[in-house]
C-alpha cells in the first residue's frame, strides 16, 4: 500500500482542550477556527481531523494510507510541563480515534510533553502500549537541544521501546535574515533539522543509541547535501577531535523523507543516501505539501523502487504488517 509517513493531523480532542482551558492562550470556535496560536489565526481543515477527508486527500495525492503525527504548532513546548502533558494526552488520544475508524489505513506517532524528558519518556512507554508505531518530537526544545545530557532517558526509552522517532522542526531559533518572505519555514525549517541531526552525530547521541532509529522529514535538510563538509571539518578542525569521523556511516540508522519539491533533487537524494533509506512523506495536508508526491517519485525511478520508498521502507521502519489496498474510499476497514 502506498503510505505517507509524514503527514499531520490535528483531532478535536486538542482543540476540544484548547477550547476549555484559557492557559493556552488560544479560542476555538464551532468552526475550527483557532485565533491565538504560535502561528496565528487558521482554521483546521477537514483533512486535518476528519477521517474520510484524509483519505480523500491521500486518494487525491495518488496514496493510499498514512502514519499520521500532530501539526507541529500543537507540540505546546513553551509551557509548563503539567499542560505539556494535557495537551499530549489529548492529542494522542484524538489520533488513536481517528486511526481507529481505518485502521489498516491510518496510524499514529505520539506526541511527548519534552519539555520535561522523565515524563516524555514516561508517556512513550505508555503510548507505545496504547498502540503508536512511532514519535514526533521537535528539532528542539525551546533552546534546549535533543542531544543534552537532560535528553538520555527519552533516547533510552526511544531505543528500548524500538519507537521509531521522527523529528520535525518547530520552535526555531530566531534569525533576522529570516523573518521575511516565509523564509523561516523555507530556509529555517531545513537549517533546523540539518543543526539537529549534525549535533547527535557530533556528541555521540546515536552511538550511545546504536538501536534508536531516527527519521528526519523535508529531505532530511541539508545534511545530504552538506555531510561533506562536516566530514571533512572533522579532519582539519580540533573543534571536531571527538566526534565521528564520517557522518555517512550514519544513513540507515537516520532514515529520510522523500519531500523535496525538485525532481533533480528527488533523484540525488535517492543515488546518494540509497532508495533503501528514504520515505514516502508528504507534509499533507499542510500547504507546503508536495502537490504530487507519487508522480514526483515516478518520475524520477522505477515502479518497483517507488513501491519500496512508499511502502515496504515504511513497514519495515514503523514495524507495521504489510497492507492490502483499499477498496472503496473512506471505507472503515
Amino acid at each position: 500500500m502506498k503510505t505517507d509517513m509524514h503527514n499531520h493531523a490535528v483531532p478535536e480532542s486538542a482543540m476540544r482542550l484548547l477550547s476549555r482551558n484559557p492557559s493556552y492562550g488560544v479560542t476555538v470556535d464551532a468552526g475550527f477556527h483557532l485565533s491565538g496560536s504560535p502561528e496565528g489565526a487558521y482554521t483546521v481543515e477537514a483533512p486535518f481531523r476528519d477521517p474520510p477527508a484524509k483519505l480523500a486527500n491521500l486518494e487525491e495525492h495518488g496514496l493510499e494510507a498514512a502514519v499520521v503525527s500532530v501539526d507541529p504548532t500543537f507540540f505546546w513546548y513553551d509551557v509548563n510541563p503539567d499542560l505539556g502533558a494535557a495537551m499530549s494526552e489529548a492529542i494522542n488520544e484524538g489520533l488513536k480515534e481517528l486511526c481507529a475508524y481505518s485502521p489498516n489505513r491510518l496510524r499514529w506517532m505520539a506526541t511527548l510533553p519534552m519539555q520535561d524528558p522523565e515524563l516524555a519518556a514516561g508517556m512513550l512507554e505508555r503510548q507505545r502500549e496504547a498502540g503508536c508505531v512511532g514519535v514526533e518530537i521537535g528539532t528542539h526544545i525551546v533552546n534546549r537541544r535533543l542531544d543534552e545530557p537532560a535528553y538520555e532517558p527519552f533516547w533510552a526509552a526511544a531505543e528500548r521501546l524500538g519507537v521509531p522517532v521522527m523529528i520535525h522542526p518547530s520552535y526555531n531559533e530566531p534569525h533576522p535574515g529570516l523573518q521575511v518572505f516565509h523564509l523561516q519555514n523555507v530556509i529555517g525549517n531545513l537549517l533546523e533539522t540539518t543543526l539537529t541531526v549534525e549535533r547527535l552525530i557530533c556528541t555521540g547521541v546515536l552511538d550511545r543509541h546504536p538501536r534508536a532509529s531516527i527519521v528526519i522529514v523535508h529531505s532530511g535538510g541539508y545534511f545530504a547535501w552538506q555531510a561533506g563538509r562536516l566530514k571533512h571539518a572533522r579532519r582539519v578542525r580540533a573543534e571536531l577531535a571527538s566526534a565521528p569521523e564520517d557522518p555517512w556511516a550514519y544513513v540507515g540508522q537516520i532514515k529520510f523523507d522523500c519531500l523535496t519539491h525538485d525532481r533533480q533533487a528527488l533523484a540525488y537524494l535517492l543515488s546518494r543516501i540509497g532508495p533503501e533509506n528514504v520515505l514516502m512523506g508528504t507534509d499533507l495536508p499542510c500547504d507546503m505539501a508536495s502537490a504530487q508526491p507519487w508522480e514526483d517519485l515516478r518520475a524520477v525511478t522505477d515502479e518497483a523502487t517507488a513501491l519500496q520508498v512508499a511502502g515496504e521502507n515504511i513497514e519495515r521502519v514503523f514495524g507495521l504488517a504489510p497492507a492490502v489496498t483499499p477498496q472503496v474510499s473512506g471505507e472503515p476497514r
